[in-house]
This record gives structure tokens, sequence and C-alpha cells, in this order.
């Protein structure tokens, strides 16, 4: 038997955390009441909560929700992953973790695959339209950090042996509209949401309309400041409107010689010359000089190379003599003609099997048939010819595939023979 989880207090200060804590209750849009930390079953006009009865009414609340996911996934979970599970589907609603990707990637035994189907749950209707919100981009991504958390520790990934490259397939997680910030007040009479414009990402190139620097302008900011402590001198940054100053590149002047500069007095680094005992000598390597010696000379020291002398000329021309002739070019003769068997009896054979085959069909088909008993009658003579002409063909066909066949037999020992 699978057991049963239980939430702990992971999941309880996550919840708590993007839920807030409402003091006293707040109607919906539909109608409905909401107080303490996203608690609608019990809420009513009027009603006031402390902290620890509104970390109550959750606990109440979470209840179905876990007994919902031990009921529904097959997989076993950690605690991390249940506290992860739980968090999400208080926040989607049962019915749409019910009919979600992550509870069908999570009984498919496909965690990981489940963890990411969390991040797709981050949009929401707001002033008529569907964008995605800021909070639920950030809750997505602390759910699945939750649910990716192992217990046992942490897997090792080093960077020198698992160099991470980009996955095009996981392109649709990131979001292509902007984040819109939204600010839920947890005050007042009526449960709504506005704009957070102090945490509103503005688009490239625009313009804030207060005197609050925009992101834009204070990255910019940023790279100046580091610019100028690398470069001891403050960099100068025209007005927004004004364009770029035009650079202009003045023609170089004619090369006349090439000058090497010097080297400077202490180099980046020094390479140090190899030691004498791991090069062989130069003479080693130098190519051999021939030296002819006259007949009365004395005969030098052997060297690698020796020319011959005058006096060994009759020793030489006798090594050549009896030096072996050169082989002879090979000299291809002709394939001797062989004698082919004709086909002129297989042909006759076939043309009399034809014609006493074909006579006995147009005889059987077209004339009457006698009728006379006895074995021998004329209709089984017809048809005993019928067969043989059949067979005179079937003979003349054998002759045909036996001449070719010996014919290629013929021209492969020819080959050998003349390879030979």
């Amino acid at each position: 038997m699978k057991p049963r989880n239980q939430v702990s207090r992971s999941a309880i200060e996550l919840i708590k955390r993007f839920e807030g804590y409402r003091r006293k209750s707040a109607q919906l849009p539909d109608g409905r009441w909401t107080i303490g930390h996203g608690h609608t079953l019990t809420a009513r006009e009027g009603a006031e909560v402390s902290e620890q009865d509104a970390e109550a009414l959750l606990l109440y609340d979470l209840i179905a929700v876990s007994h919902s996911i031990n009921e529904w996934v097959f997989t076993p979970l950690n605690q991390n992953q249940f506290d992860a599970l739980t968090a999400f589907a208080f926040n989607i609603g049962l019915e749409n973790f019910r009919r979600s990707s992550v509870l069908r990637r999570l009984n498919e035994g496909s965690l990981i695959q489940a963890a990411c189907a969390m991040e797709l749950w981050r949009k929401a209707k707001f002033e008529g339209e569907t964008i995605v919100v800021d909070a639920l981009v950030r809750r997505r991504s602390a759910e699945k950090t939750l649910f990716l958390t192992p217990v046992d520790g942490w897997i090792p990934a080093p960077s020198p042996v698992v160099r991470p490259n980009i996955d095009l397939d996981a392109t649709g997680v990131v979001p292509r509209q902007t984040p819109t910030a939204l600010n839920a007040p947890m005050d007042g009479a009526l449960a709504i949401v506005e704009r957070d414009a102090a945490h509103q990402e503005q688009p490239v190139g625009a313009v804030p309309e207060d005197d609050q620097q925009s992101p834009t302008a204070a990255a910019a900011a940023s790279v100046s400041s580091r610019l100028s402590n690398i470069f001891n001198e403050p960099v100068q940054r025209g007005p927004v409107v004004d364009p770029p100053p035009r650079l202009v590149v003045e023609e170089p002047a004619p090369v006349t010689g090439l000058r090497f500069p010097e080297p400077p007095d202490e180099p980046a680094f020094v390479l140090t010359p190899p030691g004498e005992e791991e090069f062989a000598a130069p003479d080693a390597f130098e190519t051999p000089k021939l030296e002819l010696v006259a007949a009365n000379e004395s005969e030098p020291e052997p060297t690698l190379f020796e020319a011959p002398q005058a006096s060994t000329a009759p020793e030489v021309e006798a090594v050549l003599e009896a030096a072996p002739p050169e082989p002879e070019p090979p000299t291809w003769d002709r394939p001797r003609a062989v004698r082919r068997p004709s086909l002129l009896p297989a042909v006759g054979l076939a043309g009399a099997g034809v014609a006493l085959f074909g006579g006995c069909l147009f005889w059987a088909l077209s004339m009457p048939q006698p009728q006379a008993a006895g074995t021998m009658n004329p209709g089984t003579v017809i048809w005993l010819a019928g067969i043989a002409g059949v067979g005179l063909i079937g003979v003349a066909v054998y002759m045909i595939l036996d001449r070719l066949g010996r014919q290629d037999i013929e021209h492969v020992d020819a080959i050998l023979e003349r390879d030979e």
C-alpha cells in the first residue's frame, strides 16, 4: 500500500508567502468573500482573523488538497515534491490540477518533466485580456525549485564534465510578452488587483514619466561608471536626442619601411632554452657529401655514403654482369578459339514442338470429336501428340540453356589458361 504523505512546514510557508495575510474579509469580483491566506469556504462579510487563526484556516483548506494528491498521484513522492504539489494545486485549483499535464507526467514517472510543466500556469485574466503575471512566474519558480530539491543531497554536475548546451525545445518556457507586475492590496472591503508601477518593467527605449530612473538608464549608468574606473577618465555622454559623433578615419601615411618594435625590458613570460643534451649534434642531420678519390691516392676513412673508386671499377662491372636480367614485360596471348555447339538442333526441336502442340490444339478445338470406342481412339492420339509437342519444347529449352552454360564455362577456362 502506498504511504500517505502529509503537508510539512515548507508548503505552509510557501503558500503564506505568496497568498499574503488579509486580516479583514474582502469581497471578490464573483461575489464570494476571502480572508486570511486565501480562505474562501467560511469567509463572510465583516469577519476578522488573527495570524494564528488564518494559519489554522489554511491547514483546514490543505486537508482536501493533500487528500486529492494522495489519491490521484500513483508515483512515490518525497516530502519536497509533495509540498510543492500541494502549493501548486492550492493555487490553480483541484479541478485544474486533475486535468493538467503535471499530473499526467507524474503518473508516467517523468518527475523532471512534471516540474517543468508547472511553469506553464503563469497567466491570468486582467482588464479583459490574458497576460503573464510577474508574481505567478515567481511562484511557479519557487514551487519548481522546492520540487527539484533532493532530500538526500544535491546531485553534482561539474562544469568541466557536463557542459550545458542550449535546448531549443524549451523556448516556449520563456514568455514572449513581458510579465506584468500586479499588486493585490490586503486592506479594504474589496479584493482588487492593480498594476504595480514601482516594479513594472519598461520596454527598451521607453522614457519614464516621473523622475525615477528606469532599469535601462540604471544599467547604462553602471556601465559608464565601470568604463570610467577602467580608463581613469570620465566617459562623456551626450544628450539622448543628439546623434552620436561621426567617426572620421584618416588615411594612413605610406609605409616606407618596416621596423620591428623593441622588446620590453621585462617580458610577460620567459621561455627557457632547451639543454644541449635534448638535441642531437647538427652533423648527424647534414646531407652527406660524395667524394671522388683517385686510384693512386690513399683510401680515406669510410663515410656514410662513399662513392665508388677507380680501382673498384672491374668489381662493379662483375657485379653488374652477375645481376639477373630485368624481367621482360608479359605478353598476352589472344584466347584460343573455342568450338561452340550450334543452336540449330534446339531451334528445330522447338519449332517441331510448337507445330505439333499447336496443330493438336487447333484440331481439338475446331474439328468435331469422333465417337469411337476403346482406349486408342483419335481423341487420345491427339492429346498424346500435344503432350509430345510440349516435351519437345522442353527439350529444346534445356539444350539452349545447357549450351549457354557451357559457353560461359569454356570462356572462363580459356581466361584461366591465358593467365597461366
